[in-house]
Parts: C-alpha cells; structure tokens; sequence
C-alpha cells in the first residue's frame, strides 16, 4: 500500500500552494462575478429588465454547474494540476474575447463559455487540497481557499468599474483579462505536482455510478442543499443591491458602488477563521452562528442609512464566507476517501445551482416585492439553512 505523502505547514510547498490557490481563486473568481456591479448599467445601456441583465451571471454559473458534473471524470485521466491550468488559461482569453463584444447577446454567449471554461478549477481546487495537504491542517488550508474566492470576487468586481467610468467596459474587460493571463503563468509553473494521486482511465460508466451514488448519499445531500441556499442568497443580495443604491435618495456612481463590494474582503477573515474553529469545534454549531449573522447582515441592509446598509452588507458578507467554509470543510470530511473529489463536484454543483437559480429569481422578487421581499427571502432561507444543519447533525454528520 502506498504511503501518502501530505504537505505539511513546515513545507516551503505549503506557502506555493496557497499562492497559487489564491491567484487561481483571482482568476476564477474575478472573470465569473465581475458583470456583477455592472447589472444597472447594462440594464440601461442595453435597455434589458434586472432579470436579463443578472443573466451575465446566471448563464456562466449555470454552465458551471452543469459542466462540474464532468470535469473530475476528465482530471482522473489527466491529471489535477493540468485541468486547473487549462481552466485558468481558458477563462483568461475568454476575458479578452468578451472585452470586444458590442451585442449584449453576443456578450451572453461569451459569459456562457466561460462558465464552461472557470469550472476546471473550482471543481479540482478543494479535492486537490484535500489529497495533498496534511488532515491535520486542511480545515484552515479550506479556510485560506475561500478566503481567496473572496479576494478574487473583490478584485473582478473592483477593478471594473473605476475602468468603466474612466473608459469603457470593453476596456476593463481586457485589462482584467490580460492579469488573469499572468496569473494563470505562475499558477502553471509554481504549483507542487499531486503526491498522493496518479491520474488513471476510469470508465464513463463507473464514473456515473460514483456520481449517482453521491446523490443518493443523504449525509452528503443535505450538506449540497446548504450549499444551494447559501449561495443562492447571498448572489441574490449583490446581483440586486446596485438598483436601489443608484437611485433615489442614494445616487451613487459606478465607481463608488464598486467600491462598496470591498467589504467582501471581510470574507478572507471570516472563512480563515472560520475554517480555524472547524478544526476544533462542532460544524453545526458554527453554520448555526453563520446563518444568524447572514441574517442579521441581511437585515440591516433594510434601514435607510447609507453608512448602516454598507455596514449590512460587511455583516452579510462575513456570514456568508462563514458558512461558505463551514459547509465546504464539512463536505471534504465526511465524504469517503475514494469519493472526495466527486463529492466536492456534486457541492459545488449545488452551491453554483444557487447562484444561477435563486440569483436569477431574485430579478423578479425586485420587480414585485421590492428590497424588503429580497431581504425576507434571504431570511427564510436561512432559517431552512439552519434547520437543514441540525437534521445533518442528527444523522451524524454534526463533525
């Protein structure tokens, strides 16, 4: 039997890896939600609803989801390292073909590929750290990933709107996209090679069985269907909150409500240490503390203040991240050794379902109910989260 050879924190490895995680988190992260602060200015720009507009960020998870269903068949035959690299090459060029589009269709079909092309990465990323770093760290090796995701979902959202004021949003297009090219360089180059997995043929039929085996695992599809709302919810808050704070009595620009999505960074701290508690205390107890703060995040957004609505969304942002981490960690360790890498595909299947459905269905709660029917969603669904967690706890997943 072959004896696995894990990454330890005293590795010079360890700190290539989470760097190399990190800029691929960037580039994955970056190119997928940077339409996200744009949707009121497409709308007007292009003279489309709020639904067809968040559609620039539903298609391309959509097409993640669905494409996650086949990307660790093709790592198994390939190689981890590989796909994640070709993934980030393939989002970066896609970045700079979307910076020449002039139809908002045209725009779409673009935003589609790309949600083919990012999913290489998401969906090798957490079985890779899984196989390669020490059990004894990964809860905040976990941690450090999601942190990246918000890192890279800051610097997408951030970065294009001050070019899109200045310039054009064809022009911080490109700009984005040639940085995820240099970033996708050093990933390909820097990133330890698997120890602890050979990539071998494995019949699409046997993949199959695997894959519906996770779906009727019913440990590991509670934990999907917390990835499914929490998601969901929080895509549903940022697709939206640019409608109210452009108009009356708010009137801010584009740049500044970029600036807003700053306090997203607040996600390095919250997964990292939430992903740190992970290691030591119950899950269920810490997705408990996670949706009440996603909850009270949500709330808040509700008070007329500016200074308390950026202050919600900075609480909503740490509750997501939060529990963003704890229900990933909790996936990767309840899973079975041989079914890890399918188990964190079927999650994120779930976790990018959300984004893409209740995301999109968020456009329609505007229209009729207003902020106060997005917030009131957003709350029920996180009570169904929380209820959700304590059923898991009681089947013995509460680790």
């Amino acid at each position: 039997m072959r004896t696995l050879e894990y990454i330890e924190k005293k590795d010079q490895a360890y700190r290539r890896v989470l760097v190399c995680m990190l800029l691929g988190s960037i580039v994955t992260f970056a190119v997928l939600y940077a339409p996200q602060p744009l949707l009121n200015f497409f709308s007007k720009r292009y003279g489309v609803s709020p639904a067809t507009a968040s559609a620039s960020i539903s298609l391309p998870t959509l097409a993640l989801a669905a494409s996650l269903l086949f990307i660790p068949f093709l790592s198994r035959r390939i190689g981890r390292k590989r796909i994640m690299g070709i993934s980030l090459f393939a989002t970066s060029i896609l970045a700079i073909i979307s910076a020449f589009c002039n139809n908002f269709g045209f725009f779409l079909v673009v935003r589609l590929l790309e949600g083919i092309s990012v999913s290489g990465f998401p969906a090798i990323a957490i079985a890779y750290l899984n196989e390669e770093i020490s059990p004894m760290s990964i809860g905040g090796t976990m941690g450090a990933y999601v942190a990246g995701t918000a890192v890279g979902g800051f610097v997408g959202r951030v970065a294009i709107l001050p070019l899109t004021d200045w310039f054009s949003w064809q022009i911080a297009f490109f700009v984005l996209g040639f940085i995820c090219f240099l970033c996708s360089m050093y990933f390909w180059f820097k990133l330890p090679r698997s120890r602890n997995f050979q990539a071998k043929k494995m019949p699409f039929s046997e993949y199959m069985k695997a894959l519906v085996t996770g779906f009727r695992d019913k440990r590991l599809f509670l934990l999907y269907s917390m990835g499914f709302l929490v998601m969901g919810s929080y895509i549903m808050l940022f697709n939206y909150i640019g409608y109210p704070l452009t108009e009356s009595p708010y009137h801010l620009s584009q740049t500044v409500l970029g600036f807003l999505f700053v306090v997203n960074l607040i996600g390095t701290w919250s997964s990292t240490m939430f992903g740190k508690l992970a290691d030591h205390h119950s899950r269920q107890k810490l997705m408990g503390i996670s949706c009440v703060i996603f909850a009270l995040g949500a709330l808040l957004t509700l008070i007329p203040n500016l200074w308390i609505k950026i202050l919600g969304i900075a609480v909503f942002a740490f509750g997501f991240f939060a529990a963003h981490t704890t229900v990933s960690g909790w996936v990767g360790v309840v899973a079975p050794a041989n079914r890890k890498a399918t188990a964190s595909s079927l999650y994120l299947l779930f976790y990018y379902l959300g984004s893409s459905v209740i995301g999109w269905a968020g456009g329609f709660i505007w229209i009729d109910f207003h902020w106060l029917g997005l917030v009131c969603a957003i709350c029920l669904f996180m009570i169904i989260c929380y209820g959700i967690s304590f059923v898991s706890s009681e089947r013995g997943n509460g680790c």
